[in-house]
């Protein structure tokens, strides 16, 4: 039987950079991440201005299991 993995966000940005940074920081770190709405951003054709991310959609979510969230938040604490 295979365990259910529960997922919390641990970082939220409109900056598409910021997520590369914060990948390699996770992958670092040897902790595995879902990236919610990365794809979305620019799917709706509403764009991003004045905002930093789509309104229609919301900020991109980077998720890691809960049992990491504690090294997660420590690893991420100075991306900004």
């Amino acid at each position: 039987m295979k365990d259910n993995v529960e997922f919390v966000t641990v970082y939220e940005t409109g900056n598409v950079a910021l997520i590369a940074v914060v990948k390699s920081m996770l992958d670092d770190g040897n902790i595995k991440y879902y990236i919610k709405g990365e794809n979305l951003q620019s799917l709706t054709g509403a764009g991003s201005i004045g905002f930093g991310y789509n309104l229609a959609v919301g900020p991109i979510k980077v998720q890691v299991e809960k049992k990491n969230k504690s090294l997660a938040l420590r690893l991420l604490k100075n991306v900004k």
